[in-house]
């Protein structure tokens, strides 16, 4: 390869912008780049900016540095164009769904493919058993019903849905929904509209919430009944492959079936040396009882879960602190979606301690003692609750499943073909029991694949991919290939991004930190992955998995009409982007159509 002239590179035009941060340093003197590979990454208060090679080369000189600041025109790198650069060779082509599939147990624990199921006799029990009756479960108990299936519901809980609408994902959304408000009416002081400190009433609060499952119990308890889907209350166990036992406080009772779906989720991890007997130490369930409002909260773990209550006790009134073991919130998902969020909260929060162990958890009389382990965090400090939402555990230890024969790993995962079938034929689980990633709209279309293929249909499940959202303020959301995998596995893609800090819409809102990224396949140039940052990110995710599924290219997006003024013109916009035809963003650097 032989160097041509050196190209200087720069900031450029920022408009009304004075200057911008440098936060992203990917190249080094002497790497050899390709044409648009991403050198810097700058950001103003508004968005940040991908700054790209201009040619293929080779790096001569890096002039800028991680944090500081720079202005238009400045200096930022100098390349040596090559004159001829040989190819990467371009991996084998993947399927966009590759890193989205569930993670399954490890490859020697799953059971080869199982045989037909054993027809059904009317003679020896019920259809269908299904144990566990959240998202997962009564969809499949459901479908199985409508398919003809004589079907018993097994529920721990008192009323149907199990964790997620009983004390998960329907309670904890009303109170994120109330936080909103509460942060929507504080954030208009700022635009001449200002309200009082709000009069907040745990019990009414509580009773909202409350409305809420209730809502939403008692409607399936009357979907099943419609059914005729038989609900027993209690643990189940399993007593053999066709016998499952359930406990209650008025007994037990034994069920026999032809077919049975496990989908009995998962429970949070605990952290044995924590004082888990003490109602200040909280895990997520207890956290959504609201028993009070905590002057200090210590949050331990920066996954979803942790940051959706930390949003809810910040917004009530609490000082919240975050450790995170790991040096990045929310991992897993790409840093530039979680950067903006980070911003928001490190200024709201009383602490962010990343890198960060801790090493004791102790119960006082004046609080929660909690001694850190970290290059930011105090060597100990007290709070009045501390969340503990460090992870789920699969439950699939808790139902006796050596008895049925199904086979558990040591983690408790269960291992399942693509049908949802278990090493014993006749015997399904869907979920959280199966592996990651542990998400209820995953489990609905599991629970409908295990229904159908014990009703004689041919189904499987084989999703493109399947959407991830935080619901933080503001909410983050993805779905199929992420930037941080196809850089780990090599995978060619093609990026754009359109900020949130051009939309119309988001400034009206006052929100304008958010961004919508699009990745597509540089061959087919179909779409393999995207991710937003924003109010109503949750919501705006769905039309990107449409658009994956239906295999979709920036033309197909572009050029679909979006209603204007609108949070989903980002999408619009983004794929105008890939495609060199935005006019809401002046690219300095046009791209081919």
């Amino acid at each position: 390869m032989s160097e041509g002239e050196p190209i200087e590179i720069r900031v450029p035009e920022l408009g009304d912008v004075a200057d911008v941060e440098v936060i992203e340093v990917l190249v080094s003197p002497g790497d050899v780049v390709a044409l648009d590979d991403t050198l810097i990454v700058i950001e103003s208060d508004k968005a940040s900016m991908d700054i790209p090679a201009p040619a293929a080369g080779t790096m001569a000189s890096i002039d800028v540095s991680l944090g500081q600041r720079v202005t238009t025109g400045d200096l930022i790198a100098t390349i040596h164009r090559s004159e001829a650069v040989e190819p990467a060779p371009t991996p084998a082509p993947q399927q966009p769904d590759a890193e989205e599939i569930p993670q399954q147990p490890d490859a020697e624990e799953i059971p080869p493919p199982p045989p037909p199921p054993i027809a059904a006799d009317s003679n020896n029990g019920v259809d269908v058993v299904v144990l566990g009756s959240g998202p997962g479960g009564y969809t499949a108990a459901f479908r199985a019903a409508d398919l003809g299936k004589s079907v018993v519901l097994i529920e721990r809980f008192p009323k149907l849905g199990g964790v997620c609408l009983n004390v998960g994902c329907i309670p904890s959304k009303a109170l994120l929904h109330t936080a909103e408000v509460l942060n929507e009416t504080k954030a208009m002081a700022e635009h001449g509209i200002e309200f009082g400190e709000p009069q907040i009433n745990l019990e009414k609060l509580g009773a909202f919430r409350d409305s809420v499952v209730d809502r939403l119990t008692n409607g399936l308890a009357g979907l099943a009944k419609q059914r005729k889907v038989t609900v027993v209350t209690g643990t189940g166990q399993f007593v053999d492959p066709n016998t499952i036992e359930v406990t209650s406080d008025d007994g037990a009772q034994r069920i026999a079936f032809q077919s049975a779906i496990i989908a009995a989720g998962s429970s949070s991890v605990e952290i044995p040396s924590f004082p888990h007997d003490d109602p200040r130490v909280m895990d997520s369930t207890s956290a959504l009882a609201l028993a009070d409002i905590p002057k200090k909260l210590l949050v331990i773990g920066g996954g979803i879960i942790g940051l959706e209550m930390a949003t809810v006790y910040h917004a009530l009134g609490s000082k919240v602190t975050v450790v995170e073991l790991m040096d990045a919130l929310m991992t897993g998902c790409d840093p530039d979606l979680v950067r903006p969020f980070e911003k928001r909260v490190r200024a709201q929060y009383e602490n962010i301690f990343l890198g960060t162990k801790v090493t004791e958890v102790k119960a006082q009389k004046n609080g929660i003692k909690v001694s850190f382990e970290g290059p930011d965090a105090p060597k100990t400090a007290i709070f009045d609750r501390v969340l503990v939402a460090v992870g789920r555990r699969p439950n699939g230890h808790q139902i006796g499943a050596e008895a049925a024969g199904v086979a558990v790993d040591d983690r408790g995962f269960i291992g399942t073909d693509s049908s949802q079938r278990t090493n014993v034929p006749h015997i399904f689980a869907i979920g959280d029991i199966v592996g990651q990633p542990m998400l209820a709209h995953k489990a609905t279309h599991e629970g409908k694949v295990a229904a159908e293929v014990i009703a004689g249909e041919k189904s499987v499940f084989e999703p493109m991919a399947i959407p991830s959202v935080a619901y933080t303020d503001p909410e983050i959301a993805w779905m199929g290939l992420t930037e941080t995998q196809a850089k780990l596995d090599g995978t060619p893609y093609e990026k754009a991004v359109f900020p949130w800090a051009a939309s119309g819409r988001s400034l009206g809102m006052g929100r304008s930190e958010g961004l919508t990224k699009l990745l597509f396949d540089p061959q087919t140039h179909r779409l393999i992955g995207a991710g937003m940052v924003g109010p109503r990110a949750g919501d705006l995710i769905s039309e990107a998995m449409l658009a994956l599924e239906m295999g979709a290219d920036p033309q197909d997006i572009g050029l679909t009409i979006h209603p204007h003024p609108t949070l989903s013109e980002t999408i619009n916009f983004a794929a105008e982007v890939a495609h060199g035809t935005v006019t809401d963003l002046y690219l300095p650097k046009s791209k081919k159509p």
